[in-house]
């Protein structure tokens, strides 16, 4: 009864694809997934390539920087560890600074963003919020050196959950398609090439191997596919628990009522019916996964949760492992 094989490491190697080739990361899922923490490992994947990244985090309520064993992300772009590097993408301050980049005055820029009235309407239209982070996180992909090298050479997105990742994504579609010609439009054009190009970026997805994560998953994907005509790059499974039971061993205890006995021998018997069925719930989700177009990584469940650098460490090679 016993598996023969954990599923926590490997992702299908038939089916893997470089990530490391890519320039832009666009990482969502729903949410308490553990996104974040994918995002930390698969930074941590780039920088042990020998690539320099930079991760733009969304929520001003970030944890990205404790599992690096870093304080809080400013809006300025600092390290995090050798290679990696972070920004909190504040709508506010990436507004003002897009409008440097417009204006070109710094004088002009302060007369317009210094203006409660004029930020309120910036803040009222719609899409320009969500734009203003897309964008900025977009603008650092496009950056060069002196040398011309590129300043980073990937940037990971560390999105906001699936609804409100998906309308993030949908802004520069609809900028393209409904604002006049002109810089905005532009920029957006460009940004929405290079996010449709497989060649340049992707999309990750991050889900639990859970019944309604995976659910919200299959429809995320149908949506990042059918609406948006986005690359799928990766689905990730976080917290994959190592099988104790193998496929027949969960069939057989699932005909089992659970007993209630205090014995010992019953509470080993519960313990069992308990683990087969979450088990086999997983095994259903991973399969799904499985079927939506991209390969899986299985990332391990890690006792004591993810909270510092050597648990980042051991995802980023789990992901290695897959690739």
């Amino acid at each position: 009864m016993p598996a023969t094989t954990p599923t926590h490491v490997t992702a299908p190697s038939a089916n893997s694809v470089d990530v490391l080739a890519r320039r832009f990361l666009f990482v969502t899922g729903k949410g308490g997934v553990g996104k974040t923490t994918v995002v930390a490992a698969l930074a941590e994947r780039f920088a042990r390539a020998g690539k320099r990244v930079l991760v733009a985090e969304t929520s001003p309520k970030e944890h990205l920087s404790g599992l690096f064993g870093r304080p809080p992300l400013p809006t300025q772009i600092t390290e995090l560890s050798p290679r990696v590097f972070g920004v909190l993408l504040d709508a506010d301050v990436a507004i003002k600074e897009y409008g440097a980049l417009v204006l070109k005055s710094e004088r002009l820029v302060s007369a317009l963003f210094d203006n409660k009235l004029v930020l309120g309407f910036f803040h009222g239209a719609p899409g320009l919020k969500e734009w203003a982070a897309l964008g900025k996180a977009w603008y650092h992909s496009t950056e060069s050196l002196a040398d011309g090298s590129p300043r980073f050479d990937v940037v990971i997105l560390d999105a906001p959950a699936t609804g409100h990742g998906l309308d993030m994504l949908r802004v520069p579609k609809t900028i393209v398609e409904l604002s006049p010609p002109g810089i905005l439009r532009s920029d957006a054009e460009k940004a929405w090439a290079q996010f449709r190009d497989p060649a340049q970026s992707g999309v990750v997805v991050v889900s639990l191997p859970e019944e309604m994560p995976t659910n919200e998953s299959v429809e995320l994907c149908a949506a990042l596919k059918q609406e948006l005509s986005l690359p799928l790059l990766a689905v990730v499974a976080n917290q994959v628990v190592a099988e104790v039971f193998d496929a027949p061993g969960r069939a057989a205890l699932a005909t089992m009522a659970e007993p209630g006995g205090a014995d010992s021998a019953s509470q080993a018997l519960a313990a069992g019916v308990r683990r087969a069925a979450r088990e086999q719930v997983q095994a259903d989700s991973l399969a799904r996964l499985a079927t939506l177009g991209a390969p899986l990584y299985r990332l391990p469940f890690v006792p004591g949760g993810v909270n510092g650098p050597p648990a980042v460490a051991l995802l980023s090679a789990a992901l290695a492992a897959g690739t």
